[in-house]
């Protein structure tokens, strides 16, 4: 199966399962799901095309098998994160920009995090970028140990044995095979559509406090103006008179 490399050649799901095989899935899953350097690791897409290849046996191994160990990498993944974020703390949010850290990442991770509260980390599963850093974040603001397994146990299942499952169940039909391109492009933007609505509602926020600052600055500006100091010298030179 030749599938369109969505970026360099090695990000391409077809190339990195056709090279490291299940191992290697696991591993980018685990990564992607915890570790700072795995961001930009292409989670949803080769988490679908190992589905479509397990159920067209080009990986032999047993459906059931492939979702526990998925599942598996990622709950692990998450944990990984978690234990990470308690032992650095607040030091993450200092740390300076890299070409494989970005501080506003943490910050989006930050604010989903304080928005959705724990089932962030089920919410956070679908969102690409998010979905690393939100257990860092959930680390460094000690969330409850208990209540995080709970839910990264949740999110890893959905999320891993989900898109896995939504992978085997198409791999059988003809069209899926004859535009797996499309279908992984279709899969990578729609992953990137969440980003996109929290960028334009930031943008909007933005916009209208700049604009209700302008609107202050400017009502101040006309309290200053004359109608309001000269009206009032007028008056002084009436008084003294």
């Amino acid at each position: 199966m030749n599938t369109l490399a969505l970026g360099p050649q090695w990000l391409d799901p077809d190339y990195l399962i056709a090279t490291f095989g299940l191992i290697g899935v696991l591993i980018i899953v685990f990564a992607e799901s915890g570790l700072l350097i795995g961001f930009f690791l292409p989670g949803d897409s080769l988490l679908f095309t190992t589905g479509l290849l397990v159920t067209t046996n080009k990986i032999d191994k047993p459906l059931w098998l492939v979702c526990v160990l998925v599942v598996l990498a990622a709950v692990l993944g998450d944990q990984a994160g978690y234990l990470f974020g308690r032992k650095v703390g607040p030091s993450l949010f200092k740390r300076p920009d890299s070409k494989l850290f970005k501080q506003e990442n943490v910050e989006k991770a930050h604010v989903f995090f304080e928005k959705y509260g724990p089932k962030s980390l089920v919410l956070a599963r679908f969102v690409p970028i998010v979905r690393t850093f939100t257990p860092i974040i959930a680390g460094v603001s000690r969330m409850n140990y208990r209540s995080f397994l709970t839910f990264n146990v949740i999110g890893g299942t959905l999320w891993g044995a989900g898109v896995l499952l939504l992978g085997a169940s198409l791999g059988n039909i003809a069209f899926v095979h004859k535009n797996i391109e499309a279908i992984l492009v279709a899969i990578v933007l729609i992953s990137v559509v969440p980003i996109a609505i929290e960028f334009l509602r930031a943008r909007s926020k933005s916009k209208k406090a700049a604009a209700a600052g302008e609107s202050g600055a400017t009502a101040q500006a006309d309290d200053r103006l004359p109608g309001g100091g000269p009206a009032d010298g007028r008056r002084g030179r009436h008084a003294r008179r």
